[in-house]
């Protein structure tokens, strides 16, 4: 062989290296971080990850394989979550996923810049998490548990419920947030065609919650809503809420299934686990390039009508068969 020869082999083996150590190196997987009020470290995972998790699952992304989760977990400690967000954006994920509205605000007040995926929030607009749903123009996006339709159906569930319904309950968090706020004033138009009062009952926390049911047997309530807090929606603090629901004789409507399932009356609201499967698509939709910005805010679609007969049984109620005829979930 020429020497010629021999130098142009080099040459071409020489600029060929680089392309073979690029194709001999594994691709970077995108690493997501996931932002909990409810979920824990140990135990099972909630319903909202499992649900999200199978989400992904069905897109084609396996945890560990093409896709890395870094999870944080307030666990009740609604404190955390300022240091949470803080410590996902610090690791340079590639987007972050959060499980309610209270957890995007604070991961948005921790980057800018960062993809966020809402799995469902109160109201995004009035929370200042995005400009519009159908516009969203910022780094959020996401599903939304905001409907206005669902206060007023509440309302009717427990007038077919209830005997001569007249006055109401609110367990709520107290004025100047976004969320509750909103439910108010949707709540109290609801009830002014169905000749309903409407009473206010602050908890501020699950302690709170006892001196909250003595003062509404107190006022002659006749049923209690429970409004969106976060703070409160574990499965203990559901228990807590049902035994003392039944302790108080006042049937109580709930906005998320576990509550009924748990021991409470009945509950009806948006069903949770479709928006945290849903939540998925949009993770998959960032990362593979689109803008959150250009990305609507999904409405609910699917509710959920869960009835508790063991309940009704106990507050010495007679469930409507038209109502059953409409519950996703009878318990007996």
């Amino acid at each position: 062989m020429k020497p010629r020869d021999v130098l142009f082999i080099l040459i071409i083996a020489l600029l060929m290296v680089p392309f073979v150590a690029n194709a001999q190196q594994p691709g970077k997987i995108p690493r997501i971080g996931y932002l909990s009020q409810f979920s824990g470290p140990a135990g099972p995972p909630s319903a909202a990850l499992k649900a999200f998790l199978e989400g992904l699952g069905e897109l084609g992304y396996v945890e560990g394989k093409n896709i890395a989760i870094e999870y944080r977990y307030t666990e009740g400690k609604n404190d955390r979550l300022p240091m949470l967000a803080a410590e996902l954006v610090d690791l340079k994920v590639d987007l972050i996923v959060t499980e309610t509205g209270g957890a995007a605000v604070q991961a948005k007040k921790a980057t800018q810049t960062i993809p966020i995926v809402m799995e469902g929030s109160g109201d995004a607009v009035g929370q200042g998490l995005v400009a519009s749903l159908a516009h969203p123009g910022g780094n959020v996006t996401g599903l939304t548990a905001l409907s206005p339709a669902t206060a007023g159906k509440r309302l009717q569930l427990l007038a077919e419920v209830v005997p001569k319904l007249a006055h109401v309950g609110v367990l709520w968090g107290g004025a100047g947030f976004p969320v509750t706020d909103r439910e108010l004033t949707e709540t109290r138009s609801a009830a002014q065609p169905l000749n309903v009062q409407v009473s206010l009952f602050e908890v501020k926390s699950a302690a709170d919650l006892p001196g909250a049911f003595a003062e509404a047997a107190q006022q002659n309530v006749q049923a209690l809503l429970l409004f969106d807090m976060p703070y409160l929606s574990t499965r203990a603090s559901a228990a807590q809420i049902a035994e003392l629901s039944t302790q108080k004789r006042i049937p109580m409507m709930f906005q998320i299934p576990v509550f009924a399932q748990e021991g409470g009356l009945i509950s009806y609201g948006v069903k949770f686990t479709d928006l945290n499967q849903k939540a998925a698509t949009y993770v998959d939709r960032i990362l593979k390039g689109a803008s959150p910005a250009d990305l609507p805010v999904e409405q609910p679609a699917k509710f959920m009508l869960v009835v508790n007969m063991k309940a009704a049984k106990a507050l010495n109620l007679t469930i409507p068969q038209s109502i059953l005829s409409q519950a996703d979930q009878v318990i007996e």
